[in-house]
């Protein structure tokens, strides 16, 4: 049974669910910074999913990810799976923009981070239901 680190259940919040992977946002409103964990039990690194999981995988990322850049205006997109804190298998998505807090530098430890506030939660969701359709399922 799938069950979400707790470190990443500490730090997040809950969207929903793309045919594999669970999506979070980072409880961090300085950058719109999404996080995809394949819903696989043990699962630490990108070769241990069978050839479909990791088909799937990429394809969400890449679909997530070109749609937040649309979405937040980003200058890039950030992907990374770096599993050196929380060992699950995750992968960051996130949408820089040269005017962020970070920028040029990664996001990672460089600010102390800033909750969002439910509405800014609210509106993030509003935003991604225009653009995420058929095979995304928002959680309530």
């Amino acid at each position: 049974m799938f069950v979400l680190d707790s470190r990443l259940e500490q730090d997040t919040l809950p969207l929903g669910d793309f045919p594999l992977c669970r999506l979070l946002l980072m409880n961090d409103a300085q950058y719109p910074w999404f996080i995809l964990v394949p819903r696989r039990e043990e699962i630490s690194e990108l070769f241990q999913l069978d050839a479909a999981d990791q088909q799937a995988l990429w394809q969400e990322t890449t679909s997530l990810a070109e749609t937040l850049k649309d979405t937040f205006g980003a200058d890039k997109m950030n992907i990374a799976t770096l599993g050196n804190v929380v060992g699950q298998l995750h992968m960051h998505v996130i949408a820089r923009r040269r005017d962020d807090a970070a920028w040029p530098a990664p996001v990672w430890g460089r600010q102390a981070a800033k909750p969002y506030t439910a509405e800014q939660v609210a509106a993030i969701r509003d935003k991604l239901r225009l653009v995420l359709t058929d095979h995304f399922r928002f959680g309530e």
